[in-house]
């Protein structure tokens, strides 16, 4: 979900300033508040759904994990790209063009049976979240004037994109027990209502003025291809070998292209990236650490799914209900955690979302073949949410906060792509370990030795991303202590 701020192009026109807004301007805040709750609810749905796909589909376990990767890296590859393209292009044009594509791709989701096609929709799908989501938050930002009303409507459009997550947890459960094809075929007719409506409310607005080189083509593709590879080699890893000439080369190949990606962006005149912005300190931490929150919590929800359906039995929605404590206390506790912040500061938010997440990792490992519900299972999920509510928001507002205005929108980007990036890697891995340790048996005692390895990777995850915020806590507090020993 995007949910950090972009910059508006100088061409923007701010006009709603006051409290009492039209219902022109109403439409136009729901119809954007529509497309964000479509790709919260996608995402929590299709999870809900996995282990009924990898069951009708016959997929392994590393098959599956491109269920959600191709998703989220398309999303992440190409979010720097979708915001430029707003600018260029005209925010409306794109958020209509990428819209179109998740319909289509929606509707070909719910009626391919091909692993390999099912996987092509989900990354047309995230491809298509990378356009709409940058400008649909910009549309926002150049409509409504810094200040009360712009904090009102960004207040309600990340409300939606939260209460799209808890109620696709739900309607997942829900479809996925009449077939899993629906959690991918729900979407499409609710896209194509907002296209009809988006014309009549949402003002065409003008693109930015184009000079040579706007477009990052080059650094957009391989930054994409560079991690596309990158998370299919950990994947094949435990299947071919660690150390063969297949291993060798593909992570060989990744890193040339990652490092072109380096060498694209000091070199072309509008990189998708200014890499000198991470010398920030608290910049390089929030990026860090949001690739330890939705890196920790994909991971997790991937292989607990799994456990809660494969081993304990349950149901699809019973499955849901169980991860709904976590998105309801995300969809209410986020948009109030930013006083905290303010408060607080940053650094100690997010310290405390990470000990929350360290906390529901180690007790989910005390699951077993029959847990207690109400001593492990109800806990965890509450913990997880806490975890989530601190740390989303607050690594957004780390990443922009004393950013220059003209790279707020590269700030906000880069810490998006980096939870999708994060997410990525650290479920390459989760699908590896679980692979790796269900090689040599199918059976329930089998897949919860592996699935109790796997979390064990994730909370590693979370206590490095614990240290890195704790990090940020001793660098305020030395410099607290530098400027009272000036001031003596």
């Amino acid at each position: 979900m995007y949910c950090g701020r972009m910059a508006p192009p100088s061409s923007a026109s701010q006009h709603v300033t006051g409290d009492r807004w039209t219902p022109a301007v109403w439409g136009a805040l729901i119809l954007l508040c529509g497309v964000l709750f479509l790709d919260g609810l996608d995402v929590s749905m299709v999870g809900v759904a996995l282990p009924s796909i990898r069951q009708d589909l016959h997929l392994s376990t590393a098959q599956l994990q491109w269920i959600v990767s191709g998703y989220v890296l398309g999303y992440g590859g190409l979010l720097l790209l979708g915001g430029r393209a707003a600018d260029l292009l005209g925010r409306r044009r794109v958020l209509l063009i990428g819209l179109s594509v998740f319909t289509v791709a929606s509707i070909f989701g719910g009626l391919v049976s091909d692993p390999n096609l099912l996987i092509a929709t989900r990354f047309l799908k995230g491809a298509s979240a990378a356009f709409t989501a940058p400008a649909g938050l910009s549309y926002i930002t150049t409509t409504f004037a810094e200040g009360p009303a712009r904090n009102k409507a960004l207040s309600v459009y990340a409300a939606c994109g939260a209460s799209g997550f808890s109620s696709g947890l739900i309607l997942g459960g829900l479809l996925t027990e009449a077939g899993w094809r629906w959690t991918f075929l729900l979407p499409a007719p609710f896209a194509l209502a907002i296209l009809v409506l988006a014309p009549r409310f949402l003002v065409k607005d003008r693109p930015a003025e184009r000079t040579r080189g706007d477009f990052d083509l080059g650094g957009a593709v391989t930054i994409t291809a560079g991690m596309l590879l990158f998370v299919r080699t950990i994947v094949r890893a435990p299947e071919i070998g660690w150390t063969s000439t297949g291993t060798v080369v593909s992570f060989a190949i990744a890193v040339a292209l990652l490092a072109s990606f380096v060498a694209i962006e000091q070199r072309v005149a509008q990189p998708l990236v200014r890499l000198g912005i991470f010398r920030t300190g608290h910049v390089l931490r929030a990026n860090l650490g949001a690739m330890a929150v939705f890196g920790g919590y994909v991971g997790f929800q991937f292989v607990a799914t799994l456990y809660l359906q494969g081993v304990l039995g349950w149901s699809a929605l019973e499955t849901a209900l169980a991860f709904l404590p976590a998105g309801l206390i995300v969809a209410f506790g986020a948009p109030r955690v930013g006083a905290l912040g303010e408060r607080f500061g940053a650094a100690p938010v997010v310290s405390a979302g990470f000990v929350s997440f360290v906390a529901a990792y180690a007790l989910f490992l005390r699951a077993g073949m029959s847990p207690n519900y109400a001593l492990v299972i109800l806990p965890t999920m509450v913990l997880l949410g806490v975890g989530f509510a601190l740390g989303f928001p607050t690594l957004n507002i780390q990443a922009t906060n004393g950013v220059a205005d003209h790279e707020q929108g590269l700030a906000s980007g880069l810490v998006n792509t980096s939870f999708q990036v994060g997410g990525a890697i650290v479920l390459a891995v989760v699908s590896a370990v679980v692979g790796n340790g269900t090689a040599s048996g199918s059976d329930a005692g089998a897949f919860l030795h592996a699935s109790h390895t796997a979390v064990g990777v994730v909370t590693g995850v979370a206590v490095l991303g614990l240290v890195t915020a704790l990090s940020g806590l001793a660098w305020r507090r030395r410099y607290a202590l530098a400027v009272e020993h000036l001031g003596a």
